[in-house]
């Protein structure tokens, strides 16, 4: 019954991923990336880590999303439909695309003699709130700040995009 449940989000995740990059209209592709965001957290339920599944209901469906969507009104949809896509773009993101594909299939080739680095953390040993953030502010201080700096440069960069010019 867990298969069946896992296999039910994983395409539904799939699915709603693909709508968000083939949706014309920003507003149903960033709800589609709300759907894959709620699937994933259920995904993270199934795999008995509940700690990661309501950090993702909190932070990306909640707080990303709601920067898309303010950065979805405050641009001009119409007059950003009828600008041309720039070709070299589309190749370097065939490119990306291309790579990030041989990857996958590298690593699916291997088997299962792929296994994880030995600082990851195995299934299980995240039981408590406690943990994670003793973890988290310890022995994954850096990366958690540079985590924090990227989203801060995220964040300055949509309100400049989202400005308008003043004349």
């Amino acid at each position: 019954m867990e298969q069946a449940f896992f296999l039910l989000f994983a395409i539904v995740a799939i699915a709603s991923g693909l709508m968000v990059v083939v949706a014309r209209n920003p507003i149903h592709s960033a709800l589609a990336l709300v759907v894959c965001f709620v699937q994933v957290a259920a995904i993270f339920l199934l795999l008995r880590a509940p700690v990661l599944a309501v950090v993702q209901i909190f932070v990306y469906v909640g707080a990303v999303i709601i920067l898309f969507l303010f950065v979805i009104m405050m641009l001009d949809v119409r007059k950003e439909t009828k600008t041309p896509f720039l070709k070299r773009w589309r190749a370097i993101a065939v490119t990306i695309v291309t790579l990030l594909c041989v990857e996958m299939f590298a690593l699916l080739l291997m088997g299962g003699q792929w296994r994880p680095p030995s600082y990851a953390l195995q299934a299980g040993e995240m039981g408590s709130v406690r943990e994670l953030s003793t973890t988290l502010f310890t022995e994954f201080l850096f990366p958690f700040e540079v985590a924090s700096v990227v989203l801060l440069v995220a964040l300055v960069g949509a309100i400049i995009l989202t400005r308008r010019e003043v004349r």
